[in-house]
């Protein structure tokens, strides 16, 4: 099983923490302190390998009690079925109450139309707003980490967010020393990221070290795929394949999930977590950044949708 590299420090210190159970600490801390400051938190969960972990670190939180908050997943109708049979397990297995915001609802009532390219990542933003709205959910956590990209390189863990659900970054604390400042007005809501020290090396390493199940899709795999923008997209109804794109079965595995149509796959034949660990740590660009067709939208894909309530 692959364990974290060990520093000089921790040789010579025997009690010393390693750096994953340095990110678990501070994780296990962050969500306690929004237990005894909020009435009303919801973990976002999408099934991917970050809110897994995070979900992880909940359980790990408040055991041998139940997690005392619920889940919210924002369905964009283009999810990959490995992933929503793995929440739907997940939710059984640890008894757990899941709210679905669904993308699908909001375009059947004209509240939102699709994309003339089809991606329904961008559509989340209004059924996650009126899912907080609705529930009255105070605090909301997100797996967002900051080595993924830019915008979220100079997010806080607190990150405070208006009545519109809107992120301005004039009005963010400063968190010295991990102290966190939940205050907010009527109608404001903070949004949590425990993981937002982690990087995507580290995640890996504490899943082979807590030997965390994820779905299938994120280790190697035959797929059916065609080629678009440099990224392997799976075929579907929102648009792919075009007249000249041709589809394709390839070894591949995903490095994040999201909405199909904007999500790309790698080529791959790491089929084991030891294997996906050593291919991240040779890689040069992020999962968002190789993978993520949504965020290449345009330079500030991700501010904009920041100040408009989504990340």
């Amino acid at each position: 099983m692959t364990t974290a590299i060990t520093t000089l420090e921790e040789k010579d210190n025997p009690y010393a923490l390693s750096h994953l159970d340095a990110l678990e600490s501070e994780g296990v801390h962050i969500f306690r302190e929004v237990a005894g400051e909020f009435e009303r938190p919801v973990i976002l969960f999408s099934g991917g390998k970050d809110s897994i972990v995070m979900l992880h670190l909940a359980l790990k939180a408040f055991a041998p009690a139940p997690v005392p908050f619920a889940l919210l997943h924002v369905d964009t109708g283009h999810n990959f079925p490995e992933v929503l049979e793995y929440r739907d397990r997940v939710v059984r297995q640890h008894g757990l109450r899941l709210h679905v915001a669904s993308v699908q609802e909001f375009i059947d009532r004209g509240e939102l139309k699709e994309r003339p390219d089809g991606t329904r990542n961008p559509l989340q933003t209004v059924p996650l707003l009126n899912a907080i709205e609705t529930s009255r959910f105070d605090a909301v956590f997100g797996g967002g980490r900051r080595d993924e990209e830019k915008a979220r390189a100079k997010e806080r863990v607190f990150s405070l967010r208006d009545e519109f659900g809107g992120w301005d970054p004039r009005r963010q604390r400063p968190e010295l020393w991990q102290l966190y400042n939940g205050r907010h007005a009527p109608g404001e809501h903070v949004r949590v990221f425990p993981l937002s020290n982690w990087t995507e090396l580290d995640v890996w390493q504490y899943i082979a070290r807590e030997r965390i199940e994820l779905p299938a899709i994120y280790y190697a795999h035959e797929r059916t795929v065609f080629a678009r923008s440099g990224m392997w997209l799976a075929p579907g109804e929102w648009g792919g394949p075009g007249e000249d794109e041709r589809v394709e079965q390839r070894l591949v595995r995903y490095r994040t999930v999201g909405d199909m149509s904007c999500t790309g796959a790698v080529d791959s034949d790491a089929d084991t977590v030891e294997k996906v660990i050593a291919e991240i740590a040779a890689s040069r660009l992020t999962e968002r950044g190789a993978t993520r067709a949504d965020d290449k939208l345009s330079e500030a894909a991700m501010e904009d949708r920041k100040r408009e309530g989504y990340f």
